[in-house]
């Protein structure tokens, strides 16, 4: 997968959770548990691109 396909990915990726987000803010607020959730939800997806990245990088040196 190219940068720009994963990037283009994780853009996608990173909208969807926010209307996802979004709409379920609309039809109760959050617990304090279930924002928590999300924020490290968001985090190890974070995560995971990053390594996704590095990942890429390390292999395009060789």
């Amino acid at each position: 997968m190219s940068n720009s396909q994963q990037d283009d990915l994780e853009k996608y990726l990173e909208e969807k959770a926010k209307q996802v987000q979004e709409k379920e803010q609309e039809s109760e607020p959050l617990s304090a548990y279930d924002a928590c959730v999300l924020r490290e939800n968001t985090k190890i997806h974070e995560l995971i691109a990053e390594a996704q990245k590095e990942a890429e990088d390390l292999s395009e040196d060789d």
